[in-house]
């Protein structure tokens, strides 16, 4: 048995959609998740990664686990060493973490050093652990969908600064084959587009995927980061701005580790869009 944690996140909803359809049981975790929001076939547990005791029960059994970091962990709640210990004691084999490129490329960096924690505890663990560090989400983008729909137009800052963002269903598919196959123990991915893509570039793609042109509007780093405080914490806010604006040589890479695992090159930026359009609206007309 599998168990997805995030399980009603991008990466973590499609993991375990991705495993139930190739035959594994899976358990599905989240804080909140119904049995609705679980793939045919999977059970729903509830639980807090920031408490590991409430973790246990959907341990039971499990051979392996996607673990994912977010909300108030990635801000300091909860223990690294608690979680990682809890699933050692259910007699867990295989862990798949979803880290992030930045726990590398940014080493000192306020806003990742919790992820840095969990690779470093796994890495001390006698797990058959991998360590999954995308780059930006492709999906981010949904971020626009509000102005896109209302009035055609996409505000976000570094619209000339272009990163090789990466599709999620990329990472799910690389995060799947990493469960089942423990030849991938010991081993950390890098995932990431086959090209950088810039904000404006990103507005091109989501007019073409919709048909229809959208207007671009460049936001202060002031102005954007009043928009990424509401989502998510300060820090995480200010790394990930930090990411966008001044990108290191390090996350202008492309790297190869999609390919290596899935025997198939990344998918584009625009190959996400015109998949996700529906959920932009199609305004032509």
């Amino acid at each position: 048995m599998i168990v997805v944690t995030g399980a009603t996140g991008t990466v973590g909803g499609a993991v375990a959609r991705l495993l139930t359809e190739a035959g594994e049981k899976v358990t599905a975790v989240s804080r909140r998740i119904t049995a609705a929001d679980a793939p045919d076939g999977a059970m729903a547990m509830r639980a807090d990664l920031a408490d590991a005791d409430s973790l246990r029960p959907a341990l039971e059994g499990a051979g392996a686990v996607f673990l994912v970091p977010a909300g108030d962990l990635l801000g300091g709640a909860g223990s690294p060493d608690d979680l990682v210990a809890a699933i050692e004691a259910a007699g867990v084999r295989r862990v798949v973490l979803l880290s992030s490129q930045a726990s590398e490329t940014r080493p000192e960096a306020i806003s990742h050093a919790r992820l840095r924690e969990f690779e470093a505890v796994l890495r001390a663990s006698r797990l058959n652990w991998t360590i999954l560090r995308p780059g930006g989400f492709a999906s981010n983008t949904y971020a626009h969908v509000a102005s896109v729909r209302a009035d055609r137009t996409v505000a976000a800052p570094f619209g000339d600064v272009g990163l090789p963002l990466v599709d999620p269903d990329d990472v799910a598919e690389v995060a799947a084959a990493a469960l089942r196959d423990g030849r991938h123990g010991g081993r950390t991915y890098v995932l990431t587009g086959p090209a950088a893509v810039t904000p404006r570039e990103q507005t091109a793609a989501i007019g073409a995927a919709i048909g229809v042109e959208l207007g671009f509007t460049e936001l202060t780093r002031e102005q954007a980061m009043g928009r990424l405080s509401q989502v998510m914490p300060v820090p995480v806010a200010d790394g990930t701005l930090d990411i966008m604006g001044a990108p290191t040589a390090g996350e202008l890479a492309i790297s190869p580790h999609v390919e290596e695992v899935l025997g198939r090159a990344p998918r584009s930026f625009a190959a996400w869009a015109e998949r996700n359009a529906a959920a932009f609206g199609t305004m032509a007309g």
